[in-house]
């Protein structure tokens, strides 16, 4: 795409949040499954003790589906870095565009676990022995929260992206 917008530097800025918009969306949306099931397994999982990854087995298997959890989520986090760090590298880092996909990536996770893991598939619950709607009540809100504002600023971020293309456009 050309851009010919007013000076220099606005020139370079549109050109490189065009040219990484996709790749900023994607880290922050990696970032954000990484970092929610991070703080996942480490509140509830292991300082908690409400329950784990896989609760239909033994405690050592529950405990060996924690590890892959969490394993899992640390392969999302770091890939994520790393698109990050090169996107810093590149100067094609878009914020406000990132923390959207990082809310998006939070909250699809949080809403896929709650709806998905707890209720359809039942691997584990929040807690046992309570009433648990309250917490899956908190849980599923929370998870739509973080997608509702995630969605708001990746929305937000694609109306500046048109901008600039209709502003390259009227510059020809």
């Amino acid at each position: 795409m050309d851009f010919k917008p007013r000076n220099q530097r606005d020139q370079s800025i549109s050109e490189l949040r065009y040219t990484y918009s996709a790749r900023n969306l994607w880290s922050g949306f990696l970032f954000g499954i990484g970092l929610v099931a991070f703080i996942d397994e480490a509140i509830f999982h292991q300082l908690l003790h409400w329950h784990h990854f896989y609760d239909k087995s033994t405690t050592n298997i529950g405990l060996v589906s924690d590890g892959l959890f969490h394993a899992l989520s640390w392969f999302a986090t770091v890939g994520s870095l790393f698109m990050f760090a090169d996107l810093r590298r590149r100067k094609g880092l878009w914020l406000k565009r990132w923390i959207g996909g990082v809310l998006l990536g939070a909250g699809s996770f949080q809403l896929y676990d709650g709806i998905i893991q707890h209720k359809l598939m039942r691997l584990h619950q929040i807690r046992y022995n309570v009433d648990i709607f309250p917490y899956d009540l908190t849980w599923n809100i929370a998870a739509t929260i973080m997608i509702l504002i995630g969605i708001a600023l990746v929305i937000q971020t694609r109306r500046s992206l048109l901008k600039m293309k209709e502003d390259a456009s009227n510059a020809q």
